[in-house]
């Protein structure tokens, strides 16, 4: 999934200089906290390398994908596919809100494949909750629908708006196709405030990925939300938002971002404590030096990157193509 923030590009960076720092190697057993998991890429990464994974992200789809990623393991059945994707279309809730054929005026998805999307959603939900399937199959089919249908969304990469005439990779027929399962140990996911939950859990590592600026993920993946909680919500304005002001973030406040990092560090029991941030952040980057050196030794790590371009310059003026990654380092007291 293309998704803002996302750390594929920069994997090497991190578990180098993580396995730099803490001295752990691939196989070594310790406990991996990924509390902004996001789409999951890093928690898969360290469940990969033998770790127990703590994952975590307060959008419910990024819990859904992080919980087929991080707690399934090998093997899972996959014969509920052809019976899925030749489910015959259903005028469904995704249909009569994000398709412009139900009259909803809105563009996400053609007007098939919104259908088809809300068959297989619908049929997921029956057999979960009939007890025909349990939850292992249920997150797993369920986390492989949020990233399929993404790629057939008629979007510029997020849903804060929608394209006024159906792009080439939209206009495909919609196929589910199954997400990898990666082999490791069943780790625990958690859909929660992660200044809450910070209390409950502990672990060895903590890598923290938080927004950067004040764009809220619940806007940019409305969408997927709906999808993935099916709880057929009311939908305000032109792109159809829901309520989200549950899963608004502290850390895309520049009045609120600095207290809730500290009172994270501060609570984190964990030993070694890594936080990806670039140098275009709501937090200066002496902020963050200051607050991770009340709690131990702090290092710092830097690494350039091209930056993501969600609307490809057509809207708004990029500064730079690239931007600084910073990994903060501490190792707590």
């Amino acid at each position: 999934m293309n998704y803002i923030g996302s750390k594929y590009s920069l994997l090497d960076f991190l578990e180098t200089t993580i396995e730099e720092v803490t001295g752990y190697k691939s196989g070594a057993n310790y406990v991996f906290g990924d509390l902004f998991a996001g789409t999951g890429i890093v928690g898969q990464t360290y469940k990969a390398k033998g770790c127990t994974v703590i994952a975590n992200d307060i959008q419910y789809y990024s819990y859904i994908l992080n919980k087929h990623f991080i707690e399934n393991i090998p093997e899972l059945d996959t014969g509920l596919l052809e019976k899925l994707n030749t489910l015959s279309p259903v005028e469904g809730f995704i249909y009569n809100n994000y398709c412009e054929g139900s009259g909803s005026g809105r563009n996400y998805f053609t007007n098939e494949n919104g259908m088809k999307c809300d068959a297989i959603r619908i049929e997921l939900e029956r057999l979960h909750t009939s007890g025909e399937i349990d939850d292992h199959i249920y997150f797993y089919y369920l986390a492989s629908l949020v990233n399929s249908i993404d790629k057939y969304a008629n979007t510029a990469s997020v849903y804060g708006a929608f394209l006024k005439h159906i792009k080439k990779s939209a206009q495909k027929e919609f196929k589910l196709e199954l997400l990898p399962v990666i082999s490791g140990k069943a780790g625990r996911t958690y859909n929660e405030d992660i200044n809450k939950l910070v209390r409950k859990i502990g672990g060895d590592v903590l890598y923290l990925d938080p927004p950067y600026n004040a764009r809220q993920y619940c806007s940019n993946y409305h969408v997927l939300e709906t999808i993935a909680r099916y709880d057929e919500p009311e939908l305000t304005g032109i792109t159809g938002l829901r309520n989200s002001s549950e899963q608004k973030s502290k850390f895309c406040s520049k009045r609120t971002v600095d207290a809730a990092f500290e009172d994270l560090i501060s609570n984190a029991d964990f030993k070694y404590i890594f936080l990806s941030y670039n140098n275009e952040g709501l937090m200066s980057l002496d902020t963050i030096r200051e607050i991770m050196s009340r709690y131990g030794e702090y290092t710092v790590f830097t690494k350039d990157y091209k930056r993501f371009k969600a609307d490809k310059d057509q809207n708004r003026t990029i500064a730079a193509d690239s931007t600084t990654e910073y990994l903060h380092c501490l190792i707590k007291a």
